[in-house]
């Protein structure tokens, strides 16, 4: 029985010595195979941090290695095809440089090569708080209210604009009761009705500019807003009611009496015997006539 034992471990451990030797020999085996050579190539990036607008030249653009199977749409290889371009978005620091994120040919540079045909671009002087506390930026979008008082409806606020991008965040010094101040200048994307909405908004009233996620395009259209509805109040001043005073009552005509003749002992005889008014209940009295 000691032998078989001994046998049968042997056997074990000879099975697993060779399943151990197989698997480091396919290792090795592997591990002295030349690693896959990866084809690269030259793609433009920026060297350095760009602002909406500006027009690209040769020092602000440089070119990195890139893995040539995983090519990027509409990306560029030299730096010179595309120069004296404008960029319609900022970009980063060795962020590639693509067909998306550059004004057409010929374009110019600056703002307005930023604004698509049919578009117009227009500013409006806001504070920090209607700047939602300095998180607008370019690129953001806004819904921008405005609130101003009628002649029927008292104090109101409406939404007059939806999905609004954002092209431009500046500060600017302006003098205000006789001090100079920061005053935040944002300048919206809108099309030309739109543009003639928020001109009179602001010459108007105020406007407020409400923050929202850069890939909810869902218009709301909501409601405007009554000043007395928010102290629970009627939102409209209740119409005064004129009270048309009634006709006064005229009496109906009385009806025609009833008119029987009377034949006794050969004499003849005409009695009226008087109708019933039946507005009043009263008889219209009586009448006889002889013959």
């Amino acid at each position: 029985m000691d032998r078989k034992r001994l046998f049968t471990g042997l056997a074990f451990a000879a099975i697993a010595a060779f399943l151990l030797a197989s698997f480091v020999y396919h290792e090795f085996k592997l591990a002295s195979l030349p690693a896959p050579v990866i084809v690269m190539k030259q793609i433009v990036v920026a060297a350095g941090p760009l602002p909406l607008g500006t027009l690209l030249n040769a020092k602000e653009l440089k070119t990195i290695p890139w893995p040539s199977n995983a090519p990027m749409a509409n990306m560029f290889a030299r730096p010179e095809d595309c120069t004296n371009r404008a960029l319609i978005t900022s970009v980063s620091e060795n962020e590639p440089i693509l067909e998306s994120k550059l004004a057409p040919v010929a374009a110019g540079g600056g703002l307005a090569a930023t604004i698509p045909e049919g578009m117009r671009a227009l500013s409006a002087a806001v504070n920090d708080v209607i700047a939602v506390a300095g998180f607008v930026t370019p690129g953001a979008m806004v819904d921008v209210l405005a609130t101003g008082s009628t002649k029927e409806s008292g104090n109101i606020t409406k939404t007059i604009l939806e999905n609004v991008r954002v092209l431009a965040a500046n500060q600017r010094l302006e003098s205000r009761n006789g001090r100079p101040e920061n005053v935040t200048v944002i300048t919206l994307l809108v099309t030309p009705a739109d543009a003639a909405k928020l001109t009179m908004a602001s010459n108007s009233g105020k406007i407020q500019l409400a923050l929202r996620n850069t890939i909810d395009s869902q218009s709301v259209n909501p409601p405007p807003v009554l000043q007395a509805s928010i102290y629970g109040l009627e939102g409209a001043p209740t119409p005064e009611r004129h009270i048309v005073p009634a006709a006064p009552h005229k009496p109906s005509a009385p009806p025609p009496p009833y008119v029987v003749d009377v034949i006794a002992g050969g004499k003849r005889e005409n009695k009226t015997f008087p109708s019933l008014d039946k507005s009043t209940g009263e008889s219209n009295g009586q009448t006889e006539q002889s013959h």
